[in-house]
């Protein structure tokens, strides 16, 4: 900088600056409180007095990566009914959690736990159980004590049985069973669901409809696909409110007659290769979407499948008939 240059320098009221920053920081301590009271009421930090800290992480972990006894590293509160975890190496769900009785909703997802923890029927006040893709080869007897249960998804773990004790369940209005392969049947106990409007079953290993699915008189969807079915009973009428019918990937050579009796019925989604027999009626009533699939078409299948039931916990509505197939 040459001899002759002049130095700027700005020249600001030091009191207005202050006063930014106060109302700034009054505002910080603000949020800080309020994320701290949020924690300490959370369903992930709550404990009862005199148990101890051990393993509950407090209010200093950034929001939404509350631990659970140092084990649940990806697991959030959705407000103080309900606790999520996602995609951890957990293997065994944290026994502090036995002090959140009043939680409502569980969602566990894509961890390592092989079985529901002992104190289960502890949580009365349970309406979701959502805990698919796990490694769970077994529902303990004490669901069944679940008694305020709405929705129970156990789809793509390791199932080879489903508890008699289920059906205790009477409130139960969607039952998620898809994926465990081994799952050849359902005891009759699960009759008594008569609350249930949406059963899935799929990719499993049924050689006929389970009996208790015929007296679920409430469903409206039900899901069989990609079993061993090789045909569907001569009284599937007594589903009277049944609007969507799933039953694609199977050995199915008919659909029965009495499909047409069921006046509900919106939606039929069958395989057409061993496919020889269909009911004139079902085929021609313009209330029923009729959707084929034939090997080898999956994609187009599944393209007309997504764009119909992009959420699948809505009915169809269309009345147009869609017939689908691929020549290789």
């Amino acid at each position: 900088m040459g001899p002759n240059k002049k130095l700027d320098v700005p020249v600001y009221d030091l009191s207005a600056v202050r006063g930014i920053w106060e109302v700034r920081v009054k505002k910080y301590r603000t949020r800080q409180k309020k994320e701290q009271q949020r924690v300490e009421n959370s369903a992930l930090a709550r404990r009862p007095a005199g148990r101890g800290t051990s393993g509950l992480e407090g209010p200093d972990l950034p929001a939404g990566r509350r631990s659970l006894a140092g084990e649940f590293p990806h697991s959030q509160g959705k407000g103080t009914g309900s606790v999520m975890c996602e995609g951890t190496v957990l293997q065994d769900f944290p026994r502090e959690l036995q002090w959140t009785t009043y939680l409502q909703e569980w969602h566990v997802r894509r961890t390592r736990i092989r079985q529901l923890p002992d104190f289960l029927a502890l949580f009365t006040q349970l309406t979701v159980l959502e805990i698919p893709r796990n490694l769970i080869a077994d529902l303990p007897p004490q669901i069944g004590k679940l008694a305020a249960l709405r929705r129970l998804n156990v789809g793509y773990n390791r199932l080879s049985k489903v508890p008699p004790e289920l059906g205790d369940c009477e409130k139960l209005e969607r039952l998620e069973l898809a994926g465990n392969l081994s799952l050849s049947e359902l005891p009759f106990e699960l009759s008594s669901l008569k609350q249930l409007v949406h059963l899935d079953i799929s990719e499993n290993r049924f050689a006929s409809i389970p009996i208790c699915a015929l007296r679920m008189s409430r469903l409206q969807l039900l899901d069989l696909s990609n079993n061993q079915l090789s045909d569907l009973p001569q009284d599937m009428d007594r589903l009277q409110e049944l609007s969507t019918l799933f039953v694609h990937h199977n050995s199915l050579s008919y659909l029965p007659v009495c499909l047409a009796n069921i006046s509900s019925l919106q939606m039929v989604v069958a395989s057409g290769d061993a496919l020889t027999c269909v009911p004139t009626k079902l085929c021609n009533d313009p209330e029923i979407k009729e959707q084929e699939v034939k090997d080898g078409s999956e994609k187009e299948f599944m393209e007309a499948y997504i764009s119909t039931l992009k959420d699948r916990d809505t009915v169809p509505f269309s009345t147009t008939k869609v017939s689908i197939s691929c020549l290789l």
